[in-house]
């Protein structure tokens, strides 16, 4: 890889720039808290509604299976770059409601978090609410490099997965992944076409700067070489690219090689291929990927650039298989299905799925949606604040967001809605994982339940606060008042002793002294 600039330029090919080795780095110094922190954005890919999506299509796909009378053996599911581990926990919760009322014999499946940051797969096998899926068998832990893996060693299991081993098709999940693989990237004007070398210059040091100072800081400079065809060794991949060429585009164009390579050494693993679902902000139609141009670095902490799905497609097809692409425009991403199975033109179950569960309605529609009522809500009335989580499949990132109108709301609320209420919140806590966010969904859902009146469900709330975030004084105080109605006298009495111990000189907590345990 090229070296940092700081005076002359130096150029090499786009995908063998150092900016790739830049990105790891910064995930591989800040972990889990490039999410945690909300530097790097996730929620539009991995939501609630998101997790409902993906377990539906994989629920459909469990269901060609079977119905191809494959049902003993093991559906691995691996996401790529799983970062934070949310996207998995909503997968497996939907999956688990979703499988639980079909009376059919499903295949077993076991979904596999995949990273090349040590400290995120530390934190999945330590995550508490990720526990009961590791115990059942059906979740576990590998380091995966998207680039250079070619075989997925289960450390919770202590198996190791190689070429043509598996017997079932093996799915894939690339979030917000391969927006970060290196690509190729060319200039095609006027039925000509040149491969852009870049060179990447930074005003910082970076020897002693952090990755985060640094990508803030680079600029890129570019010139061009012509390209003389056959540009590859891959007979496919000069075929994608000679078609591109004879197109008549004026654009810049990202090949995602790299990303294909990924694609074809994961169908390999299993003698029957791969099912890979994909959620980014990319482009499918070739008149999307005309007139680009040329390529800026989209800046979150890491970076990233916009995926040419087009590419993938083509070469899905070329390599005997289907693609599953949005029928209609999208506004802000775009959920992809690359089919490179046996026989990918059955899996009518998949299809069927995707047309009702992306094309009908899907995530890119949700996000509008989400828009709208972020736009609205100090308009909006309780009912359709419900319907509206509800449609978000109980995510806790957007109940948070309508969480002030609700408490403006229940300032009034009717028996029949404090009832439909609590069922909401019952939900949004069952779709709730912890990375440890400022924001503390689980005190917020409590606070509403002790407000309703709901004094057993707001204290296990307020006990999960605890466990999450650590001893607080509000939390304590509000334990302590759920005791205090339940009439749990022995309890009130002890959490009061250790309130007074841990926070001896709040006021709040004072004042619990003074309730009445005598009261009727």
């Amino acid at each position: 890889m090229d070296k940092f600039s700081k005076n002359k330029p130096a150029f090499v090919p786009f995908a063998e720039s150092a900016i790739w080795q830049l990105n790891r780095d910064y995930y591989e110094e800040t972990g889990i808290d490039a999410w945690r922190s909300g530097v790097v954005p996730h929620h539009m890919t991995s939501n609630s509604m998101v997790g409902r999506t993906y377990a539906e299509l994989i629920l459909a796909l469990l269901h060609d299976v079977a119905e191809q009378g494959s049902v003993n053996d093991t559906v691995y599911i691996l996401e790529l770059g799983a970062g934070h581990g949310r996207l998995a926990f909503h997968i497996l919760q939907h999956l688990e409601k979703l499988i639980q009322i079909h009376k059919e014999k499903l295949p077993p499946y076991c979904y596999i978090l995949s990273d090349i940051v040590e400290e995120d797969l530390v934190f999945f096998k330590n995550h508490l609410q990720l526990k009961k899926f590791f115990d059942q068998g059906i979740l576990d832990v590998a380091y995966f490099d998207a680039v250079n893996t070619k075989e997925i060693k289960l450390r919770h299991a202590d198996i190791t997965i190689e070429a043509g081993e598996l017997k079932q098709p093996i799915v894939a999940l690339g979030n917000y992944f391969f927006d970060s693989l290196p690509v190729d990237l060319f200039r095609i004007q006027d039925h000509e076409m040149v491969s852009c070398d870049v060179s990447v210059m930074t005003t910082l040091d970076p020897e002693v700067g952090d990755s985060t100072s640094i990508i803030n800081s680079i600029k890129l400079a570019y010139q061009n070489t012509p390209v003389v065809m056959p540009f590859y060794d891959d007979p496919i991949e000069n075929e994608i690219l000679s078609e591109y060429l004879n197109k008549g585009l004026n654009t810049y164009l990202f090949f995602p090689r790299k990303s294909m390579h990924c694609l074809d050494n994961i169908a390999k693993l299993s003698e029957k291929g791969l099912m890979a679902l994909s959620m980014d902000k990319g482009f499918h139609e070739i008149l999307d990927i005309d007139n680009k141009p040329v390529p800026d670095v989209i800046k979150h902490g890491s970076f990233s650039f916009w995926v040419n799905y087009h590419a993938l497609g083509a070469y899905c097809k070329k390599k005997g298989g289907r693609s599953l692409f949005p029928k209609y425009s999208t506004f802000h991403i775009e959920l992809a299905c690359f089919m490179m199975l046996d026989d990918s033109g059955g899996y009518s179950h998949t299809v069927s799925a995707y047309e009702r569960f992306v094309n009908d309605f899907g995530p890119d529609d949700f996000d509008t949606i989400k828009k709208l009522a972020y736009k609205n809500a100090f308009d909006l009335e309780l009912f359709e604040i419900i319907a509206l989580i509800r449609l978000a499949a109980y995510d806790s990132s957007f109940f948070m967001k309508l969480l002030p109108r609700i408490k403006v709301l229940i300032k009034k609320i009717s028996i029949e809605d404090r009832r439909r209420l609590s069922q909401v919140l019952r939900q949004v806590g069952y779709f709730y994982f912890h990375i440890g966010e400022p924001m503390d969904v689980a005190y917020a859902i409590g606070g509403l339940y002790y407000d309703l009146g709901f004094y057993e469900e707001a204290l296990t709330c307020f006990q999960t606060s605890v466990l999450n975030y650590g001893p607080k004084e509000d939390t304590y105080h509000n334990c302590a008042l759920c005791y205090y109605q339940l009439r749990m006298d022995i309890q009130f009495a002890d959490i009061l002793n250790e309130s007074k111990q841990k926070f001896p000189n709040s006021p709040r907590i004072r004042t619990l002294e003074k309730l009445d345990l005598s009261a009727e």
